[in-house]
């Protein structure tokens, strides 16, 4: 396929830019890398403040990257399946692709901490990117390089990403962390192979083990019922990150809630 285009000298700045996105982002799976650059060109709008508009103003932007995610990996799986095998073999099953986090606490980046709505954006990107601890910490030390000492919000947003890690790997698909308590929800497909992992047996021993400090519990719900973790006294997303603790990656995170 040929790509016609005016001389560099006669294009506008934001034209030549777009040119130059599409020069660097050619490899398999760039698209959102061009999309970004693209909004990064044209401007964000108020896309995380009062006045969004469009899809993403009607279900969220952190529910819009998971639709996203979902997608990517469902053609990992059907479509590119051969490719991705190839590139990252063989990997052990995981039962919950994205964990969501509700709550009630301010998970963000404030205004008045990173006031370009663009910056924010591509960091809100970047920290979604973040896989592991490391990755993480040095996200951190960038930050507090670059705009200074953490807001309480952005320290408890880094925080719920290590949330999001522990409850992903002990089969939570959903988190609740509202008026003192943090419920965790089970994968609710009762019939998962979830349910028979090392993973579930390892929490469910210690439930058993550690009764007052939480509590398994079923909820009806239109789709059958549901099982829960329940942790009472948890107001602030420090004492919701040291619950999970108890139950994976132990000593790599009390090592950071210390």
């Amino acid at each position: 396929m040929l790509f016609y285009y005016s001389p560099y000298d006669v294009m506008t700045t934001d034209a030549r830019k777009r040119i130059e996105a599409l020069e660097q982002f050619t490899a398999l799976g760039s698209g959102f890398n061009i999309a970004m650059k693209d909004l990064e060109i044209r401007g964000a709008g108020d896309l995380l403040g009062g006045e969004q508009s469009g899809f993403i103003n009607e279900i969220g932007f952190e529910t819009y990257q998971k639709i996203l995610a979902e997608a990517i990996d469902e053609l990992k799986e059907t479509e590119f399946k051969e490719l991705y095998d190839e590139v990252e073999g063989h990997k052990e099953k995981v039962f919950v692709k994205e964990t969501q986090i509700d709550s009630d606490f301010q998970l963000q980046f404030p205004d008045d901490y990173i006031n370009n709505i663009t910056e924010r954006l591509n960091l809100y990107t970047e920290l979604n990117q973040v896989k592991n601890e490391e990755g993480l910490q040095k996200f951190e030390a960038q930050l507090i390089d670059r705009f200074g000492e953490l807001p309480s919000q952005a320290e408890d947003l880094l925080n719920s990403v290590r949330i999001k890690w522990i409850a992903n790997s002990i089969g939570l698909e959903r988190v609740v962390m509202k008026k003192g308590k943090l419920i965790g929800y089970f994968i609710a497909d009762q019939q998962s192979e979830f349910y028979q992992s090392a993973a579930f047996t390892k929490v469910l021993q210690f439930v058993q083990s550690h009764p007052q400090q939480c509590k398994m519990k079923e909820k009806q719900t239109r789709n059958g019922l549901r099982l829960l973790l329940v942790f009472e006294g948890v107001i602030s997303v420090e004492k919701a990150l040291e619950a999970l603790a108890l139950f994976e990656f132990r000593k790599s995170v009390e090592s950071i809630i210390d």
